[in-house]
């Protein structure tokens, strides 16, 4: 018995040191990390932990519904493509045809009211409310310097370069290491711990702005910083309300998960809101910012999220970035998209005049050829395609 409680007190001093080292060394987010993971079964973040944090919420006001186009759920989907949404943890697909609502599934326990973490596609919804800050007076101009809004970068030597257009393309050059598994690094610190902002200005740029592109979410979180300061008086999540959300008449509230009670929004995720509201965000890009007779977003500014950033690339790569927008402009049905870990889909086609709508809990991540990643993306366009076919 002795030994047994030598045992149980060596590990319980052991774990006592390991918490005072993540503490002192800052990285005790860690501990907040490992509580809503892998204690609750995950291996990473996921669509449902907006629960777990602080949100802002972001009030529909009178909503406006989806017309039903006139083949409404009567086109099965293909067999082999509905078996991966049931084995890939779906929770909600929708295809948009001409803006009426052609196909809405819901699967497991989700409806069309459940709110589900956007992950990255969030980056496209900061940078539309760039846009419409730089409409309004906010900010100046997409060339505005960083520095303008967070001199702490002014001696900073790439860092007094770069402006808002290179963090909305991620060509800024900041030092930032994307990684959704591994817990000790700066997206896990972002996601998890409690000053995101005092996060972003410890970090520093470590190359010249306007170079090749590199995905990262501090570029988009330097960015919500920008609107956030930019803003002054009220958050970016009241913004979003006023500006996109009650324009449009979304119907349902969104939350916008936060770092901490009195602190800001993760603008480079981590906005919560529902199927049916996500596919007016792609219709109102589709649709060149317009929503119906109101001029939500300007139609130039939508142009360049929507237009790859070929200077960002290689002349033999697929240009498949625009601003806080992928795209693949060589595949045989062109699309963009906003996209978000585990498989959050926003996808414009515009040669058929459709908005495909997919969120759920993980994705098939196989290898393959195409020049975005996520093979899944070129499966949901594929689909959409196979329907629009049996429409005619």
């Amino acid at each position: 018995m002795k030994r047994l409680w030598k045992i149980i007190k060596w590990f319980l001093i052991i774990i006592a040191l390991l918490l005072l080292a993540l503490y002192f060394t800052g990285n005790d987010y860690i501990i907040r990390g490992v509580q809503l993971t892998y204690l609750k079964g995950e291996k990473t973040a996921n669509i449902d932990d907006y629960k777990d944090f602080d949100n802002n919420v972001i009030l529909a006001g009178t909503p406006r519904q989806w017309t039903p186009h006139p083949f409404y759920n009567t086109i099965e989907n293909d067999a082999t493509f509905e078996k991966e949404l049931l084995d890939f943890g779906t929770a909600g697909y929708i295809l948009i045809k001409d803006g009426q609502l052609l196909t809405e599934k819901y699967y497991h326990h989700y409806q069309e009211a459940s709110l589900t973490n956007s992950f990255s596609m969030a980056k496209s919804i900061l940078t539309m409310l760039i846009g419409k800050a730089i409409e309004d007076g906010y900010i100046k101009s997409f060339d505005q310097k960083l520095t303008d809004f967070i001199p702490e970068f002014k001696d900073d030597e790439y860092g007094k370069q770069a402006t808002v257009r290179d963090l909305s393309a991620m060509t800024s050059g900041y030092d930032w290491e994307e990684n959704y598994y591994f817990p000790l690094n700066p997206t896990a610190k972002a996601y998890y711990g409690d000053d995101v902002e005092g996060q972003m200005l410890k970090r520093q740029f470590i190359s010249a702005p306007g170079g090749h592109f590199k995905y990262s979410s501090g570029d988009t979180q330097l960015l919500g910083i920008v609107l956030k300061r930019a803003l002054k008086n009220k958050s970016i999540a009241q913004y979003a309300q006023e500006t996109i959300w009650q324009p449009m008449g979304m119907e349902f509230d969104a939350q916008w998960s936060k770092d901490r009670a009195d602190g800001m929004e993760k603008t480079y995720c981590c906005f919560n809101s529902t199927a049916r509201d996500f596919a007016k965000l792609g219709q109102l890009l589709l649709n060149g910012g317009k929503w119906y007779d109101q001029q939500i977003l300007d139609s130039a500014f939508v142009h360049q999220m929507i237009t790859p950033n070929a200077k960002a690339f290689q002349p033999n790569e697929v240009p498949i970035y625009g601003h806080s927008i992928w795209m693949d402009p060589s595949y045989k049905t062109p699309f963009y998209a906003l996209l978000g870990h585990l498989g959050q889909r926003i996808i414009v086609i515009p040669s058929l005049q459709m908005v495909v709508v997919r969120t759920g809990k993980t994705h098939n991540d196989q290898p393959q050829t195409n020049p975005i990643p996520d093979g899944d993306v070129y499966r949901l366009v594929d689909e959409a395609v196979r329907v629009n076919q049996k429409l005619n």
